[in-house]
């Protein structure tokens, strides 16, 4: 039978020399990231006032639909007449220009298969995801070369063998030794999700040091592709207008005074 494991003690030169330096490349690396970061970031430019009537005319009619239980009945068919016939007329779209003297449409310039804004996102995503990948595969590599096989310190809480292996990456496997253990890889990982909470207690809740799981994931929203077809709101206003003619209305106000006086009944009584 094997005796009792002998406890390890750690030289202090590996907590002076190895895990505070460590600990400190990886919070600078973060900050570093963040104001990179925000000196790439390219200012938005502005939506012509043409889309963004579009927009926000398909959006009217969403929120109309969506709300309209709040609206009295007059207010509710006022609005709905009058979005309903502008969908129709094409009044909020932007190609639906006429000229001064006829009734003609403008022709309108064929959409650039190369849109400058379209190549602007894609480039504002490759920065940014170039700058949360190359900082850490330049540190992975830095404590690959620099600090493989060290044991750095030990987790003040014991642990599961379940633990052993995501840990002591990069050691040698001991049997003996007790999973709480932590290498220096391992502590790299740890730093680089367990450092969110104190970047965003320096930096605030939006900043780019604390996004790094979305950025190895990947964006949320990608940008539109350069020659993807353009939205055809024409298409868009005549299905909202269907849905606008087929809505189930009901104000909430009527019959209130019925409810209100069965509700005083049922409580006094």
């Amino acid at each position: 039978m094997a005796g009792p494991v002998a406890e390890l003690t750690l030289d202090p030169a590996i907590r002076d020399w190895v895990l505070l330096p460590l600990t400190f490349i990886m919070l600078a690396s973060g900050l570093l990231r963040h104001y990179v970061s925000q000196l790439m970031n390219s200012k938005p430019k502005p939506v012509p006032l043409s889309d963004l009537r579009e927009q926000r005319a398909l959006t009217r009619g969403q929120l109309l639909r969506n709300n309209s239980s709040i609206l009295p009945p007059t207010a509710f068919d006022s609005i709905r007449s009058h979005l309903s016939s502008a969908y129709i007329s094409g009044t909020y779209l932007k190609e639906a220009k006429s000229t001064e003297k006829g009734g003609d449409k403008e022709p309108t310039d064929p959409p650039n298969p190369l849109d400058p804004a379209a190549m602007d996102g894609l480039m504002d995503m490759v920065k940014k995801q170039a700058v949360g990948f190359l900082p850490q595969t330049v540190l992975m590599y830095y404590i690959n070369s620099f600090f493989s096989g060290f044991l750095l310190t030990r987790l003040p809480f014991p642990l599961t063998i379940r633990f052993k292996e995501m840990l002591q990456r990069g050691l040698i496997d001991v049997p003996d030794l007790d999973a709480s253990w932590c290498s220096s890889i391992s502590w790299f990982f740890l730093c680089s999700f367990g450092l969110n909470p104190v970047y965003r207690l320096l930096l605030g809740e939006e900043n780019a040091a604390s996004d790094l799981q979305q950025m190895q994931a990947g964006p949320t929203q990608m940008p539109a592709m350069p020659g993807a077809p353009q939205i055809d709101y024409k298409k868009l206003f005549r299905d909202e207008r269907e849905n606008l003619d087929i809505v189930d209305y009901k104000w909430v106000c009527e019959g209130v005074e019925e409810r209100v006086l069965d509700m005083f009944s049922t409580s006094t009584s």
